[in-house]
């Protein structure tokens, strides 16, 4: 007999237990969700179930999954967080400490202001609200690797808060049939990570590195907004694209710099949710799904035998395929407050030449877009460097017109006749009005055709410039008008479309040199006059 599995119902992710297998991740609308204060069935608001587009079948048993994510990803900084040693992946063992990481008496911290001013970056691209003042707590544990035998983390008051991710999942049977959905950012705190052991079974016995120890973590904390093993690899698969264009985080998850802890329960639709469990310290998004998967089967499976569901800790094992419970219950202190860090009132924080906007506009360029076209996000970024055009319609541009020419021929980035160089004098000549759009995409066709002649080249030999004579355009409406009463007259009897039609005969008159706004903004003024 087959192994019970989970039938991914669409579309508000319900898991009916039943012995079919997997179909595609078919999704809601706009979540709703609920932020939860320990257990996940004390949540201060309770989450709403979506109304499935299938009924189960008779016998099968309806259950809705939560799943929130805690990303920690390493900042990408020369040196630690509160320390002058540097950072540097598969360096000898304990090269890299410093006596403040390893906790000698009397050692004090001196906090990394390229860290912070990464953390800053970090919560603007992702629409945060940045907190002008933050503190630092002792997160109190014990672990081997941990010198001190405290994190100096923010748990309480961190340094941005209030975010959003968004991220591109399918809804169907093919590629193209996307939509974008959208995981609220909680909060974005700054962290020391720990040291490492190193486990040698032959001599039965535990060495600790402490190179690690005291290097930055941002840890992004998303709220309990998805419902699957796919989604949350999908948004973690975009948010690493964020942090490798910001440069806050090479976000390499098999050098350990970018690691996921899911938070994950299951309830009836309708009622409280159920008590969450955590699968930490996942490095790879493909074991993060499986992962998440089988702890929501694993959890229904539970409850369907009557057992109940322990807010524990558990590890996953990608070879069994399985989250074991844990062998021993984990040592945890409760966290205390220490004096805050903060920084002098006249410092101030450099996040670079990029605005807020243009490093939101890297949300534009969602994962499935870009994790199969090699080069494109350098390309998008090389671009927007250059030019003024807002980022909008730069990723407009990019992911439009010059992939979609790129599509045609079959031609991979790296070997586009269009520089970005090109593209951006393009999008600033276009920015300042220099060109309409339909020229711009005349010069666009002529670069591609052309490789060697610049923007500015072309549009001077085709004659592409917009008028800027006012006298001259003038007097093209004035003449326009006379010579055509009729579409006066439609205009005058309240048809609005024939305004339309009187912009397109002075168009034609000027070759397409003319501004339509410019053009109807003259035309209104004679009508009305």
């Amino acid at each position: 007999m087959a192994a019970p599995m989970l039938r991914w119902c669409c579309p508000g992710r319900r898991f009916a237990f039943t012995r079919v297998g997997c179909g595609s991740c078919h999704r809601r609308g706009p979540p709703t969700g609920s932020t939860s204060n320990g257990k996940r069935g004390q949540s201060t608001v309770a989450q709403q179930p979506h109304i499935t587009a299938q009924k189960p079948r008779k016998g099968e048993r309806e259950w809705a999954a939560v799943v929130g994510l805690e990303i920690h990803a390493q900042i990408a900084s020369n040196s630690k967080l509160f320390s002058g040693s540097q950072v540097h992946f598969a360096a000898p063992p304990n090269s890299l400490v410093s006596f403040f990481d390893a906790s000698l008496p009397g050692t004090l911290p001196v906090l990394n202001r390229r860290c912070v001013e990464a953390a800053v970056m970090t919560g603007l691209a992702l629409d945060c609200h940045i907190n002008r003042k933050s503190l630092f707590d002792r997160k109190h544990y014990f672990y081997a690797d941990l010198p001190a035998g405290y994190q100096i983390t923010q748990q309480r008051l961190p340094i941005a808060v209030n975010g959003s991710l968004a991220y591109s999942v399918s809804v169907g049977r093919k590629p193209s049939q996307m939509v974008t959905r959208t995981v609220r950012v909680k909060q974005i705190q700054l962290e020391q990570d720990s040291g490492k052991s190193l486990h040698d079974d032959l001599r039965s016995q535990t060495l600790i590195d402490l190179n690690r120890a005291g290097i930055g973590l941002l840890e992004v904390v998303l709220e309990p907004d998805m419902s699957c093993g796919e989604e949350a690899a999908t948004a973690v698969r975009e948010l690493q694209l964020i942090l490798q264009a910001l440069g806050t985080s090479q976000a390499n998850m098999a050098e350990g710099q970018l690691r996921v802890d899911a938070n994950i329960s299951v309830h009836r639709p309708g009622e409280p949710l159920g008590v969450r469990t955590e699968v930490k310290n996942l490095n790879s998004a493909r074991f993060l799904a499986r992962a998440i998967d089988y702890e929501i089967q694993r959890q229904i499976n539970e409850l369907e035998n009557g057992g109940e569901i322990l807010n524990e800790t558990r590890s996953f094992d990608y070879k069994l395929g399985e989250s074991p419970a844990p062998q021993v219950v984990s040592l945890r202190i409760p966290p205390r407050v220490s004096a805050s860090q903060t920084m002098e009132p006249h410092s101030q924080l450099s996040v670079g030449k990029g605005s807020p906007a243009r490093m939101c506009a890297l949300s534009g360029f969602t994962t499935n877009r870009t994790q199969n076209e090699v080069g494109l996000l350098e390309f998008f970024q090389s671009v927007i460097k250059e030019t003024r055009a807002e980022p909008k319609k730069v990723t407009s541009w990019v992911l439009n017109t010059f992939l979609g020419f790129l599509k045609q021929q079959n031609l991979a980035v790296s070997e586009s006749p269009v520089t970005p160089s090109a593209l951006a004098e393009l999008l600033d000549l276009l920015d300042r009005k220099a060109i309409s759009s339909s020229a711009a995409k005349q010069v666009f066709e002529e670069l591609w055709r052309n490789e060697g002649k610049t923007p500015a080249q072309i549009v001077a030999e085709k004659k592409l410039e917009l008028l800027q004579d006012l006298e001259a355009l003038e007097q093209l409406c004035r003449s326009t008008l006379e010579a055509h009463p009729h579409v006066v007259m439609d205009l005058k009897r309240g048809n609005p479309r024939a305004i339309n039609k009187l912009i397109g005969l002075v168009r034609k008159a000027t070759l397409g040199r003319a501004d339509p706004t410019a053009i109807k903004e003259v035309l209104e003024r004679q009508l009305s006059s």
